[in-house]
């Protein structure tokens, strides 16, 4: 059967299987299309993967989890969590460490169990961290060495139960292995959840200083989920899927997905370890990134689908260029966390020409659901953002009064879907901005033409996106003005070749201060992560530029320092 439009394929998709039927629910006084026979949650998803014993599911240096090991680990972890770390329904459980197995183990096992997953950034400092466990209230933490030090300040002051996976224990930690070794049992533990409980708090920096605790409902999740899936049968109803590698049997390959970014991110909690988990895919986890591992565990694991920010996909392809390799297996190279450069997605197609450039703009907000494009049609537009997924979601251009405007007319893109945030955890004041009767607003400034293409030209908050991680301009605003010589900052988004922003900054010092750009760097690793510690600095002795309304004028500061730089050359170092 042949279609003439994707929307004919949509609608014989979700008419004709089970899988991806549609109803209309209510949510919290809303109503949303949703899945009629989704998962009611992530438990769920779990026990549906004994389709798939006998495949390999994990892979992680030189150890291997098939489906039924993966299983049996995640139940008598989940029942080790309500036994004798005592987790009731609703309880908070942190995660604060580098990409081990057992992360994922854990996101499956707190949900199993009934509890909420608080993913926090292994990447903060004392103070970050801190605030992360004051705003989440978690009591349990499941860390690594180096996020147990971090820690240590406030642990013993907020009460917290911290659990060590792999490193060995301190004082007032607890060995992952003996916790494992009280679990009663390896089966499923028998906890009535609800599809709309929520199942996680993933933190994300915006506008405000600090970042905020986007809660995710166990439908919002699998319902991203099931779109990309849908999004996969799609392509192949419309003959645009690429055509599977076969192995030395001739036999389809096993669909086997890298995962190279941070798991406290939404691409690789969701679009890469859900979505594997529920189709049977093999997942290979990288402990950090690195571009020549990264070509290695390609070839050796004949892997089929490559996410990652664009920096990655740029290192990667200089890696494989560098040692000869020919990437042959990938069909899909996916980017998210960050625009790639236009530039790059025809020297990706030129590259590795057996997989299909993609990439997606999704937000922790929305599970990572969004809007994607591929393949041909991203090659002819290696500026635009993508289509809206299909099914559940729907999307408009809006002005400032929240009317839409026409095609081709910028103004704040909003969606709605049941795939949204339930809320900002302590913050309804933020809530109600971002969350309208469903819709939700992105933030994010954008055009749609007449074939539904969207193309990202703007954003109205103040956020820099340095390969991939979120930076609020006013945090490191309010970082800088604690310097004693400093009487006034405000910083920006710098082009940067490889990692699309990096941070600058405009500085005013007080009447005879003096201080120099290095020393105010160090200055400010004191008090912030690295990656949002300002790359150049320009001093000035006068007042920042401001607007009408004398808030400080962030672009015509940035169009001061930076000059021709400013829309043109790329900072590279």
């Amino acid at each position: 059967m042949t279609f003439a439009t994707a929307a004919e394929a949509v609608q014989h998709i979700v008419t004709t299987e089970d899988m991806f039927a549609l109803e209309e629910t209510d949510i919290r006084g809303v109503s949303f299309r949703t899945f009629k026979n989704a998962p009611r949650h992530l438990g769920e998803i779990l026990a549906l993967t004994k389709e798939y014993d006998g495949l390999e599911f994990l892979v992680f240096e030189d150890e291997r989890y098939t489906y039924e090991e993966f299983r049996e680990q995640t139940y008598r972890l989940s029942q080790a969590l309500i036994h004798e770390a005592g987790l009731k329904k609703g309880d908070r459980v942190a995660i604060a460490m580098r990409n081990y197995p057992e992360y994922l183990m854990l996101m499956m096992a707190i949900s199993a169990a009934g509890g909420v997953i608080v993913f926090l950034n292994s990447w903060w400092t004392t103070d970050e961290m801190e605030y992360g466990f004051t705003d989440s209230q978690a009591k349990l933490a499941f860390v690594d060495a180096q996020r147990s030090a971090a820690m240590q300040p406030f642990a013993e002051k907020m009460s917290i139960r911290r659990i060590m996976v792999r490193d060995a224990t301190t004082e007032g930690t607890t060995a992952f292995s003996d916790l494992m070794a009280a679990s009663p049992s390896s089966e499923a533990p028998a906890v009535e959840i609800h599809t709309d409980d929520d199942m996680a708090v993933m933190y994300t920096s915006g506008s405000t200083g600090h970042p905020k605790g986007v809660v995710q409902t166990h439908r919002g999740a699998i319902s991203a989920v099931l779109s990309w899936l849908m999004g996969g049968r799609l392509a192949e109803v419309m003959g645009t899927a690429p055509e599977p590698p076969l192995g030395d049997d001739g036999e389809p390959l096993q669909v086997c997905g890298l995962i190279t970014t941070p798991m406290f991110h939404v691409s690789a909690t969701h679009a890469c370890f859900l979505v594997g988990l529920a189709s049977g895919a093999k997942l290979v986890m990288m402990y950090k990134w690195n571009a020549m591992e990264a070509v290695d565990l390609i070839e050796r694991e004949k892997a089929t689908r490559f996410f990652g920010v664009p920096t990655m996909s740029a290192d990667l392809m200089e890696a494989a260029a560098n040692m000869g390799k020919s990437l042959s297996t990938l069909r899909s190279m996916e980017a998210g966390g960050a625009k790639r450069p236009a530039a790059q997605v025809g020297k990706l197609a030129k590259a590795i020409p057996n997989a299909q450039p993609s990439t997606g703009f999704g937000m922790t907000e929305t599970n990572a659901l969004g809007i994607g494009i591929r393949g041909q049609d991203y090659i002819d537009r290696p500026g635009a953002a993508g289509r809206l997924y299909p099914p559940l979601q729907d999307m408009q251009i809006v002005d400032d009064n929240g009317h839409e405007v026409p095609n081709g007319t910028v103004g704040e893109l909003i969606i709605k879907s049941a795939a949204n945030m339930r809320c900002y955890l302590n913050k309804p004041k933020a809530t109600a901005s971002a969350l309208k009767e469903g819709w939700l607003y992105t933030g994010d400034l954008a055009t749609v033409d007449d074939e539904g293409i969207v193309t990202i030209v703007d954003r109205k908050k103040d956020m820099i996106i340095r390969g991939g991680e979120n930076i609020s301009c006013l945090e490191v605003d309010a970082a800088i003005h604690l310097h004693p010589a400093v009487a006034e900052a405000a910083v920006f988004s710098m082009p940067h070749e490889r990692l699309g922003e990096v941070v600058g900054a405009g500085v005013a010092l007080k009447p005879g201060a003096d201080v120099s750009e290095a020393d105010l760097q160090s200055f400010l690793k004191e008090q912030l992560s690295s990656f949002k510690v300002p790359e150049r600095i320009w001093f000035r002795t006068d007042p920042l530029p401001r607007g009408g309304t004398e808030k400080t004028d962030r672009r015509a500061l940035r169009i001061e320092c930076l000059g021709a730089e400013a829309g043109a050359s790329l900072v590279t170092s």
